[in-house]
């Protein structure tokens, strides 16, 4: 059963190749997952989250300035290298000025029947961040409803709200089998799962979801017992790193990332204003350091996931040039000390150095067995 969701990780764009000729719907990429993406579902458009190749590439050198995020760059370096040929739009928000990068150059030298830039609060806390949400949410919804020739109408918007609502659920539910000690499922596993969830069709994610809840408890393989450790950070993509991380002794019991628990962890609140209900969500989500600048909500949400599933340790998994996370990393490491909890950071790039991630992940790891004696 988990081999499903590894699969559609691993062959994504064979997957939203055979939906759309299956379906004879259209195919929207997405760069940031503050983008509402109910919207796209309600007009029957599959949304796909864009995500790199992982591959030593200079595609995008003279696009992108080598100083930026290397996920940034490998996301453009798949659409110019024409992975990504299946996509009938793209659609960004204000997120980072990366990923604003990576889609501006895609809207130029990757001509598509639609794009969209969907504007997005800087401070989701001000007072007047949900009126703003809101009014850019109906534009949005307004430019899909010109482009696909459909009147998005409350029964739209309520079958979209419900899959994901229902989707996020599972998810929830599915990190809680990481609790007990040893998990059921392990961080790499999960991250399939999830990062499944992003590229492919909700509703039927759902459905294979609950089918792998249902078997768990009975799984004769679970994970070992090992060194309970968070994982924060940006983007991660790999499913391998989470795999290394493990086999040098920890188990990866949760994670506050974008590609993992940020993705999902809350949901649209129903109303009777659906676009407002949608908005609301978005600036509700669990914040990325780019949008916590001032109240840094995020501090208090880190710790406390960090405590309810009773780690040892935290990893910080950061993007190289990331500079909200590397803004983000020594507030939360300075919390955490102060709960007892030790943290370490881990630098990433385009490909995984195994050898120099796995000796610094086992020195942390030796490093909490040494506090436990």
């Amino acid at each position: 059963m988990l081999e499903y969701f590894e699969d559609i990780v691993d062959h994504r764009h064979e997957y939203a190749r055979d939906w759309k000729e299956s379906t004879g719907g259209k195919v929207m990429g997405f760069f940031c997952t503050y983008v509402p993406e109910e919207l796209m579902y309600a007009a029957g458009i599959l949304p796909v989250r864009i995500l790199g190749g992982m591959e030593p590439q200079d595609y995008s050198e003279s696009h992108i300035l080598g100083m930026y995020c290397p996920f940034c760059r490998d996301c453009l370096a798949e659409g110019l290298k024409g992975r990504y040929d299946y996509l009938d739009g793209v659609v960004q928000t204000r997120s980072c000025q990366h990923m604003l990068q990576a889609f501006q150059s895609w809207t130029i030298h990757i001509p598509l029947s639609y794009s969209y830039f969907m504007g997005m609060p800087s401070l989701v806390q001000a007072d007047r961040a949900p009126t703003f949400m809101r009014a850019e949410t109906a534009d949005f919804a307004r430019s899909l409803e010109a482009w696909t020739g459909k009147t998005l109408r409350d029964e739209d918007f309520d079958m979209a709200i419900e899959t994901y609502n229902t989707n996020r659920q599972l998810l929830r539910r599915l990190y809680e089998f990481r609790k007990s000690d040893p998990p059921l499922i392990s961080g790499s596993e999960v991250a399939a799962v999830v990062l499944s969830s992003c590229i492919s069709d909700k509703a039927e994610h759902s459905r294979k979801l609950e089918e792998l809840m249902e078997a768990l408890p009975q799984r004769s393989d679970p994970p070992q017992p090992a060194t309970r450790i968070m994982v924060v950070g940006s983007e991660n993509q790999s499913l391998e790193l989470f795999k290394l991380i493990e086999s040098a002794g920890a188990n990866i019991v949760v994670d506050e990332m974008c590609t993992g628990s940020r993705y999902f962890w809350n949901e649209v609140v129903p109303q009777e204003d659906r676009l407002a209900a949608i908005a609301q969500r978005y600036l509700d989500r669990p914040p990325c350091p780019l949008k916590d600048v001032l109240e840094r909500k995020r501090l208090e949400h880190v710790l406390n996931m960090a405590r309810d599933f009773d780690v040892g340790g935290v990893l910080f998994l950061q993007q190289k040039f990331c500079t909200p996370h590397e803004f983000d990393i020594p507030a939360l490491a300075e919390l955490l000390k102060e709960n007892a909890i030790p943290s370490y950071a881990l630098e990433l790039d385009v490909t995984i150095h195994e050898g120099s991630i796995r000796t610094r992940t086992e020195a942390f790891l030796e490093m909490l067995q040494l506090e436990l004696v």
